[in-house]
């Protein structure tokens, strides 16, 4: 299990699954090893195709709002399917809990589903329903398939509110139950989850899909096996183990020792209050990393605080990407350790709310990312835009007799490394995701039209590199509806590298049908009538590098390509219009 430990001081350390019985890995063919990884990347794959097939919102099967992995016996993971990558960081968590909750492995039967969203377990807000399904083979317990989903709605004030001050207004909370019992269907349970949605449709189908996902993943884990023995699995997967860590170690042992501090920045606490710091140190020493959060302020009134496991989650996905790891497994997350403090927003307790929990991390990343560029020049990219810029809207649907409901984060733009300029993409925490098509959205949800998705002139930041665009999306409002948002990081920009220039924040603004207009921080069920444009505008990468190093060439490519404008570039970069002219 993963080790917690408190310190005399009030602090909490969270440290990995350390080394299994000494030899086994030593025992294992690197060949065959090689081959037990790929069955088992081939099994957590089936499982995502399986709820993407199944599911019935866009927000799962077309942005992969979800996850899907294999666990041995010892809540250590084997593997995992390119999907949320913030959800995969949190499901060893996930288990561990919901096992726990259950009465431990003597609880568990085969065909048992168990049902898990308590935040300060999963990591998530309760709308990110943990499902986990013991495997066994031969009748003898070998480890869990997991997956974790987002339900678009469990019953909480708004179907996403940016304003809730507890874990009760946040939806539904399952603390542990089986919704299957040895393969049979709990009614009541079920009936509890469905009649505490807003959507009930749709959450009955994304949930069967995630517990078809689990049970896909328990034969593929029993076939792996099966094919391999299960002296040769074990030793494998130790050996798999053991690289993972060794990969991670000589990434960290590259980076000169000593303490690095960094700021990530928030707009708020949700509910209007003032713009919070968070001052985070990492301590490099050998090939080990501490990443120390113990400073950052308590946790704040409104929902923008993490739970630890999915503050562990970020920084084990930091960590792991830096290294070139998108399909890591427990070796990768052994070199690292995180210090917290119970009550803070990085490690709250109940009943503190949690539901926009991600918001605090992509922060968290963002200054892990500074404090790298201290410590190592060049390693790191820029800094991005830092936010999902999302926004939801929400009816009721009077033929269907439920609400429908629509939300999905955007794309940012992401800073320049020494090399290259930056591109437009997903933040970090939800990297591998995908953007739903402009004809998908207006087909399922018909009371949006999508006006325009195009890139923001001047918005990336400038340098010898420039930083990626930012771009705009624009709704028009076709029928009444209820509007949130989580928007962050309008306040302070993308940080550039080496003089290279901050890019643009994000901001949100509503145009009314009168014609009136204001920009829009944090709301939640914000009604909007019909004709109203909501402009969603997703800020820019940081430069890196001097701008007056950029090549004349670029800067002139820029310009065509309707990056910049001509009076923008010139005022940035008089070298390149000097040497054309």
């Amino acid at each position: 299990m993963n080790m917690h430990s408190a310190t005399p001081s009030g602090l909490h350390t969270y440290t990995p699954h350390r080394r299994a019985s000494a030899g086994k890995a030593d025992r294992a063919d690197p060949i065959v090893t090689q081959v037990v990884r790929h069955a088992l990347n081939s099994a957590t794959n089936r499982m995502k195709q399986v709820v993407i097939r199944t599911s019935f919102q866009p927000v799962i099967y077309e942005f992969l709002d979800f996850a899907a992995a294999l666990y041995d016996r010892q809540v250590r993971l084997l593997s995992q399917a390119p999907t949320m990558p913030l959800f995969m960081g949190t499901m060893s968590f996930c288990v561990e809990a919901a096992v726990n909750a259950v009465g431990g492995e003597a609880a568990l039967d085969e065909g048992d589903v168990i049902l898990y969203n308590m935040p300060f377990g999963t990591g998530s807000h309760a709308p990110d329903m943990a499902v986990i399904m013991p495997a066994f083979y031969n009748g003898e317990l070998v480890g869990y398939t997991a997956a974790k989903a987002h339900l678009i709605d469990l019953g909480a004030k708004d179907p996403y509110p940016s304003d809730s001050i507890d874990m009760f207004q946040e939806g539904l909370l399952l603390d542990g139950v089986k919704l299957f019992r040895r393969g049979e269907l709990v009614e009541d349970i079920l009936k509890i989850v469905l009649s505490n949605s807003r959507a009930p449709t749709a959450i009955k189908g994304d949930l069967l899909a995630v517990v078809a996902a689990c049970r896909a993943g328990s034969e593929e884990f029993a076939t792996v096996i099966d094919r391999f023995g299960m002296d040769v699995f074990l030793d494998c997967t130790e050996r798999m183990f053991d690289h993972g860590e060794a990969v991670v170690r000589a990434f960290i042992a590259e980076l000169p020792d000593g303490r690095y501090e960094a700021l990530g920045h928030l707009d708020s606490d949700g509910l209007g209050g003032d713009p919070v710091e968070l001052g985070i140190a990492l301590i490099v020493s050998g090939d080990h990393v501490t990443f120390d959060l113990s400073a950052v302020p308590d946790a704040l009134k409104g929902p923008l605080n993490s739970p630890l496991p999915a503050t562990v989650a970020a920084c084990r996905i930091a960590l792991a990407m830096l290294a070139g790891n998108d399909t890591p497994n427990e070796g990768h997350y052994r070199p690292l350790k995180v210090i917290s403090r119970p009550g803070s927003i990085f490690h709250p307790v109940a009943p503190q709310p949690t539901f926009l929990y991600f918001s605090p991390l992509m922060q968290l990343i963002e200054a892990i990312y500074e404090a790298l560029s201290t410590a190592s020049p060049g390693r790191v990219p820029s800094g991005s835009a830092g936010d999902i810029c999302g926004a939801t809207f929400h009816r009721f649907d009077e033929v269907l007799k439920e609400s429908i409901i629509v939300g999905s984060p955007l794309p940012i733009g992401h800073g320049a490394t020494s090399q290259a300029d930056g591109s437009i993409l997903y933040p970090l925490l939800v990297g591998q995701n995908t953007l739903p098509s402009v004809e998908l959205q207006e087909a399922k949800f018909p009371f949006i039209g999508i006006e325009s998705w195009e890139i923001e002139p001047d918005s990336g930041g400038a340098g010898q590199y420039r930083g990626g665009m930012g771009w705009k999306a624009s709704y028009r409002i076709l029928r009444d509806v209820f509007f949130m948002t989580p928007i962050d990081r309008a306040k302070v920009p993308s940080w550039g590298q080496a003089g290279g220039h901050s890019g643009a924040a994000n901001w949100i603004r509503l145009t009314y049908p009168d014609g009136s207009s204001e920009y829009s921080g944090k709301v939640t069920g914000k009604p909007l009538p019909a004709g109203t444009l909501v402009e969603i505008f997703c800020g820019g990468g940081g430069g890196y590098g001097e701008p007056s190093a950029r090549a004349p060439d670029k800067v002139l490519d820029d310009v065509r390509m309707g990056y910049f404008t001509e009076g923008k570039a010139r005022e940035l970069y008089p070298h390149a219009f000097a040497q054309a002219e």
